[in-house]
């Protein structure tokens, strides 16, 4: 089984925190840690340790982390097809994480979802992945749509019906990468036969897994997997 993935190669800085910072206030620095990330580089990452053949195609920054981003990708098994863009940076993924593994992103450069446009796309998917904010900004039609709830779980809309997976309830450490975590479960499981209940719950237990773990490459592995499932 292959899949090829293609989008972002990041490379994140990962800053523990006593708390997410409000507007005017301050908040303690517990930890600090860096490594490879962005959405498609950790699905790939994610895919392989699942024994799919994962190819990712991608750029990065002529600069060493972009190197690092590479090598790291590789090592689990990723089969890259980056460009390195000259007199460029790899993108920066700034993650504050907090005592209860929630989340504040900041890139440099920066994006975010209102600035993109996905109608030349979206009209040809098959499978969609949305979590709840997205939903409400994304509205296509698409035969298998996912929307994602964070801990509490995940719904599946396909032409089988609705399912619905109320998730694993693992206590979160940091949720940075879950997602991509769980896409890639969905997807393995799903093209290894596609009944979407299994898809679902390795799905969600993928997410589980990640969330439990550290940083947004998590050891993903099936035995992992399938001690989180019932």
């Amino acid at each position: 089984m292959r899949v090829v993935c293609v989008g972002h190669v990041n490379w994140d800085v990962t800053l523990r925190v006593d708390r997410l910072p409000r507007a005017d206030d301050e908040a303690q620095v517990r930890g600090r840690s860096e490594g490879g990330g962005g959405s498609a580089a950790n699905a790939a990452a994610a895919l392989a340790m699942l024994s799919c053949e994962a190819r990712l195609f991608g750029s990065v920054g002529d600069d060493d982390v972009g190197e690092m981003a590479r090598s790291g990708l590789e090592a689990v098994g990723v089969e890259t097809r980056l460009k390195p863009v000259a007199g460029e940076e790899t993108t920066r993924k700034y993650v504050l994480v907090d005592a209860d593994g929630e989340v504040a992103v900041l890139f440099d450069p920066g994006r975010r979802l209102t600035d993109r446009s996905y109608d030349g796309v979206l009209e040809h998917a098959d499978l969609l992945f949305v979590t709840d904010r997205e939903a409400a900004e994304i509205h296509a039609s698409v035969p298998w749509k996912v929307t994602k709830h964070g801990d509490s779980g995940a719904t599946l809309a396909c032409p089988d019906g609705r399912f619905d997976h109320a998730g694993y309830g693992l206590s979160s450490v940091d949720s940075t990468g879950a997602g991509d975590a769980f896409a890639a479960g969905f997807l393995v499981a799903w093209l290894d036969g596609g009944d979407p209940k299994r898809a679902l719950s390795v799905a969600n237990a993928c997410g589980a897994v990640a969330a439990n773990d550290r940083g947004p490459r998590p050891d993903l592995s099936w035995e992992r997997v399938e001690a989180v499932m019932p």
